[in-house]
């Protein structure tokens, strides 16, 4: 594909659909505005809710430039930049809810919405943490208040969300429970997780003792048995659907608390998640690694759910 300076390779769709959809495109190359960066993009994580906009428009019901985290090294910066430079290796999780289109060579970010990439990881890695980390620490810390002693269950331990969160509730100082297949709790134990269930073998809700605070990344029917498995005045956070806020009034009469998050970019937060990585104490298990051009393939794995950790598309060496 020809390319000119004012040019750069993307991944469009021209409608909905599945991962068949996604293509290599000829994108024009993105300026920063007023107090935003230019980033050549080094490596973009995928998440389920990419699939989720590739296939139905998301909420807007609009076809749009997907991916949301990237790692990479700032190219240029607009009028009003006071906090980075360029060369300035950064990550993070740009303008989420709104469009970011972070797979492509290059992204604009509004620069309070990045942070300096930790030294520890690699721009895969970094690539890999941020709208994940972002979700388990605004549900964990900003949202459930997780302290130490408190008991914590996390539903689908080993996925892209939950092996973060894992490991961010064991910062914590939290006592730490996962479900999980029986093949994945080695490496969620590595992680730190205290006790683990087999969701496939025994029901969660009846095989440990009641737990503080619930994270619901499944929904459905585990909305409501999660509500049995905690102690008064516990609280679950249901990540699944919007539709999950009905859970807030099964909740009341039961003495306890539960509700939906979405995510939003959080600088301060994000400054957290890079803390910690920094400190050895988060890592995020890398499932696969595929070029930009595979982009098609990473959501057919994303969107069999079988992965544990997650998917980085590598995109600037």
């Amino acid at each position: 594909m020809a390319q000119t300076m004012r040019t750069m390779r993307a991944i469009g769709q021209d409608g909905f659909g599945g991962p068949e959809v996604l293509k290599v495109v000829e994108a024009e190359r993105p300026e920063p505005g007023v107090a935003e960066v230019l980033v050549r993009v080094h490596a973009a994580g995928v998440n389920p809710t990419d699939s989720w906009h590739r296939a139905s428009g998301g909420l807007g019901g609009k076809v749009i430039r997907l991916g949301w985290d990237l790692s990479g090294v700032v190219e240029a910066v607009g009028i009003g930049v006071t906090t980075l430079a360029p060369g300035d290796e950064v990550f993070g999780m740009p303008r989420h809810p709104l469009p970011a289109g972070t797979y492509a060579e290059y992204a604009t970010s509004p620069a309070r919405h990045l942070v300096r990439k930790p030294a520890a990881l690699s721009h895969v890695q970094a690539a890999a943490l941020p709208l994940a980390a972002m979700t388990a620490w605004q549900a964990l810390v900003d949202t459930a208040g997780v302290r130490p002693g408190q008991r914590v269950l996390v539903h689908a331990a080993a996925g892209g969300v939950g092996h973060l969160a894992v490991q961010i509730a064991k910062a914590r100082g939290a006592h730490v429970i996962g479900t999980a297949r029986a093949a994945k709790h080695e490496v969620l134990r590595g992680l730190g997780a205290d006790e683990l269930v087999d969701y496939t073998e025994a029901a969660f809700e009846t095989a440990i003792d009641p737990v503080d605070v619930v994270l619901d990344t499944i929904g459905g029917e585990y909305g409501p048995r999660s509500l049995r498995a905690l102690r008064p005045g516990g609280m679950l956070v249901s990540l699944a659907s919007p539709a999950e806020a009905y859970l807030a009034r099964e909740a009341g009469p039961l003495g306890l608390r539960a509700g939906f998050m979405a995510v939003e970019a959080d600088q301060a937060g994000l400054r957290e998640v890079a803390a910690l990585a920094e400190a050895g104490l988060l890592r995020p298990e890398i499932d696969t690694v595929l070029p930009l051009e595979l982009a098609g393939k990473a959501h057919g794995l994303s969107d069999s759910r079988r992965t544990t950790g997650k998917i980085v598309l590598t995109v600037t060496g």
